[in-house]
């Protein structure tokens, strides 16, 4: 079989070592894509779990609080708390799951082009901007506002 030359593209001619070169190189950068959509899937764990705190602490609060106000309680500052507690509770878990989320992504990308840099993948396709992560800075955001509403009495849920 004829030799090709290093720069040629690849076929099912190609010298069967170019060929499983180029097929592992592809492999292995599909496997890039692969991790950095499982990282994507952590963060939505992360996600799902901040908005059961945020959403439940909030929910507490408010029930109690206006059972509170209706006078059907005495004190309420126990649940208040709890409620409190929660929403702050969520608040912490997504920011350490965005922080543990960014510094994983900037090694892999690290890692990529250090890869790429060896000759050892093709650097054709790129990390796009993570929808998780924005979707993920938006509940920060919430979460905020709703820890603003409950201990100060500002922002648009009071």
């Amino acid at each position: 079989m004829e030799r090709d030359a290093p720069d040629a593209r690849i076929t099912s001619k190609s010298d069967p070592d170019r060929i499983s070169v180029e097929l592992s190189s592809r492999r292995t950068g599909m496997s890039f894509q692969r991790t950095r959509m499982s990282a994507d899937r952590t963060l939505m764990s992360v996600i799902r779990t901040s908005l059961s705190l945020i959403g439940f602490g909030f929910t507490i609060f408010q029930v109690f609080r206006k059972a509170h106000e209706a006078g059907m309680l005495k004190s309420s500052s126990a649940p208040l708390n709890f409620g409190v507690a929660l929403v702050l509770l969520g608040i912490a878990v997504l920011v350490v799951g965005i922080g543990y989320h960014i510094v994983f992504m900037y090694g892999l990308r690290r890692e990529r082009e250090q890869m790429k840099a060896d000759g050892l993948v093709h650097a054709e396709s790129h990390f796009p901007l993570s929808l998780t992560l924005m979707t993920a800075l938006l509940l920060l955001l919430i979460g905020f506002l709703a820890i603003a509403s409950m201990l100060f009495g500002i922002g648009p849920f009071e």
